[in-house]
């Protein structure tokens, strides 16, 4: 194990997009962070576990891994997540199984084994990312926005049974972000999203991350059980 002053972070589906940003803004602030995706790659100082948030085994062996080289993990983002967009009438079970047991129940693996070393350490953070579709919705995203809602009710369920034990639970909402799923879209797509937003631009990951780095701070020690958009007014508030 590395000793170091510097709290153990663990980012899922952190090599790209708003999971990079989170894990590049936790370790310029001083923690030490492990960096979980499917392909196990990380960025020069961070340490990379490969990690399929669908298997329990998986998830298991990955914190392991972590603990053995850094220590018990001490905040947890869970950021992994995937779409399969389209809309209900042809929306296939395999479609809406896939989301949810990627989003949903793959933060309750993650969240679930961070929590036994956090509860005999009286001390951790828990930060899930949701989206905007969790509270607006969006047509061709019943299975994602469900996916992303269930993060709410379970994030604050656990902030209730976890209080007493000093871990703090919370989740961002972000809205219109810039990432690879929305360079992919044409200008005028890009247009028409930045017309809804009030401050009449799309966010950045950055953005994103400087939020996450103020729940995992000491500062947020009485913030718990918290939706927080980021998303430039769109739901203002939700």
């Amino acid at each position: 194990m590395v000793e170091d002053q510097g709290r153990v972070v663990l980012v899922t589906g952190g090599n790209r997009g708003i999971g990079a940003a989170c894990a590049a803004a936790l370790a310029a602030s001083g923690d030490r962070v492990a960096v979980a995706s499917r392909g196990g790659e990380a960025p020069a100082g961070m340490y990379g576990v490969r990690l399929d948030v669908t298997s329990a085994e998986g998830v298991d062996k990955a914190f392991a891994e972590v603990e053995a080289e850094l220590g018990p993990v001490e905040v947890l983002v869970s950021n992994a997540g995937i779409t399969r967009d389209t809309l209900l009438l042809t929306m296939s079970e395999d479609a809406m199984r896939e989301v949810v047991d990627t989003n949903l129940l793959g933060a309750y693996r993650v969240a679930k084994r961070a929590a036994r070393p956090m509860l005999r350490m009286r001390r951790g953070r828990l930060i899930f990312i949701s989206s905007v579709s969790a509270m607006m919705g969006g047509p061709g995203q019943a299975n994602y926005a469900a996916s992303k809602a269930g993060l709410i009710g379970f994030s604050r369920s656990l902030a209730r049974e976890l209080a007493p034990r000093g871990i703090t639970s919370n989740v961002v909402a972000p809205g219109p972000i810039h990432t690879d799923m929305t360079d992919a879209l044409t200008d005028a797509q890009r247009d028409n999203i930045v017309t809804q937003v009030p401050v009449r631009r799309m966010g950045e990951p950055e953005d994103v991350a400087a939020l996450v780095v103020f729940l995992a701070s000491t500062q947020a020690s009485f913030i718990t059980g918290a939706l927080i958009p980021v998303d430039g007014g769109l739901g203002m508030g939700h």
